[in-house]
């Protein structure tokens, strides 16, 4: 049955392959699942509810990338769409939640009518191969900084914007944490490198266990006001009917007090956003895995598309902001993830998360950090594929304003907006317009009317 389902012989991969694959995805994106309500209850949604509609709205989205794409990509609420929504919409324009998820179910619709008219899969195969590349390498360079960033090991300075943390100053908490990041980010490269089957599922393992030894014996210190939980899971049950505090609320909107232009303002910040960092990860993860075509055309890139917008419709009217592909999924591609069994896998473990959320939740961000870091170096390394001779410099230097535009810029969007630009006007200069689709045109077009009005 999986067989004729997921076509495993043909993808050369077997179950066992693709339910580790899968399990890897889910535990590198179950922070979400603590983050996102804690995100989302800042702009006056239940916590609880919103922990409900994520693990719902990831099991549909992931299932339908499953059945629809074969894939083995995962979705859940956006990062960086979440704080969107609370600090920018809500706190910021002062509209509330409901306002807000309506915005985000209205782009949903969007995006279904786009995918359904090819207008996504086209601007994906517009795309030019070295940007491409560029994509993924960028990627990388984003989630390794993600990853340092939840380990506790890149923190905030005032002179210099980042710097590495002090690990004698606050050594119980901040310390160990970045501490037990670092050595599990060795543990899991070394695992790798010796070709340890499910290393990077390992790895997270691993460290959580070692963080949980270090609290028993003293070492960590839950300190909760001061963000650091305890590491040890803990037992209990989800009160399911919070969900009705969100289920349906973005249908319930007075729009007296809501003005049409703002309105449609907040819709196309979502639609950017989430169109360009799907497209992104899609990118980057397919062209990691080898997925892409030699004409750098992703073969079932329209159901995963549809998936990603049936995704953030659902998840808006189970009340959660945006529901995305994640670039955690190249995790489980990592471990040899090809078909939809992997998403299946996934889908399903967000499912039961409801059910045992206090235990899924207790995973901390430092034990999922070394995933990320190995996962972004793995993707980094597709720079060998970019050409970087004088001759190429016209498609290489957009590729590299990409790149470097994502982690600095803190948006894989902003890459993509970047890299566009960049490609269009310099090969416009350098009289090499044949290079250059109409499609790059309207998107050049479009990001720089982004950027002035938005």
């Amino acid at each position: 049955m999986l067989e004729k389902l997921f076509k495993l012989k043909e993808h050369k991969t077997n179950v066992k392959t693709e339910i580790t694959a899968g399990i890897t995805t889910f535990m590198t994106m179950a922070y979400i699942l603590a983050v996102n309500p804690s995100i989302l209850s800042e702009a006056g949604m239940d916590s609880t509810a919103v922990l409900l509609a994520t693990c719902i709205a990831s099991f549909i989205g992931t299932a339908c990338m499953a059945f629809m794409a074969n894939l083995p990509f995962a979705l859940s609420a956006g990062m960086g769409l979440n704080a969107f929504l609370t600090y920018t919409v809500v706190l910021g324009f002062g509209y509330t939640w409901q306002v807000a998820l309506l915005a985000v179910f209205i782009e949903g619709i969007i995006f279904i009518i786009l995918s359904l008219t090819n207008v996504r899969e086209a601007i994906f195969n517009a795309i030019p191969l070295s940007l491409k590349h560029a994509v993924s390498v960028g990627i990388g360079l984003f989630i390794a900084f993600i990853g340092l960033q939840n380990a506790g090991i890149s923190i905030n300075n005032d002179s210099t914007l980042v710097s590495i943390v002090s690990f004698t100053d606050n050594f119980s908490t901040s310390g160990i944490c970045a501490l037990l990041a670092i050595i599990g980010t060795f543990i899991t490269s070394i695992m790798y490198i010796k070709k340890v089957k499910g290393s990077i599922l390992l790895g997270i393992i691993g460290t959580w266990i070692l963080g949980i030894i270090c609290q028993l014996t003293g070492i960590y210190e839950p300190t909760p006001e001061a963000g650091y939980f305890s590491l040890l899971p803990s037992w209990g049950m989800t009160d399911f009917s919070q969900l009705g505090e969100t289920f349906g609320e973005c249908f319930k909107v007075d729009f007296g007090n809501v003005g049409i232009f703002n309105f449609i303002v907040i819709i196309f910040s979502f639609l950017f956003v989430d169109l360009f960092d799907t497209l992104g990860t899609l990118i980057g993860v397919s062209t990691k895995a080898g997925m892409l075509d030699k004409d750098g055309k992703l073969p079932a890139i329209k159901p995963a598309l549809l998936a990603d917008a049936i995704a953030t419709s659902a998840g808006a009217v189970l009340g959660t902001s945006t529901t995305t592909t994640f670039v955690e999924s190249s995790a489980g591609v990592a471990e040899g993830g090809k078909t939809g069994l992997t998403s299946l896998t996934t889908a399903i473990l967000f499912l039961l998360s409801m059910f045992f959320a206090p235990i899924f939740t207790a995973i901390p961000s430092f034990a999922t950090a070394p995933a990320l870091i190995i996962v972004g170096f793995l993707m980094f390394s597709n720079i060998a594929e970019l050409k970087l001779s004088d001759k190429h410099y016209s498609t290489a230097v957009p590729a590299y304003l990409c790149i470097i535009a994502m982690p600095l810029f803190y948006s894989i969007s902003e890459g993509i907006s970047l890299g566009v630009i960049s490609y269009v006007i310099i090969n416009l200069a350098c009289k090499k317009h044949k290079e250059i689709s109409p499609v790059m045109y309207v998107l050049a077009v479009l990001f720089i009317l982004k950027y002035i009005f938005l």
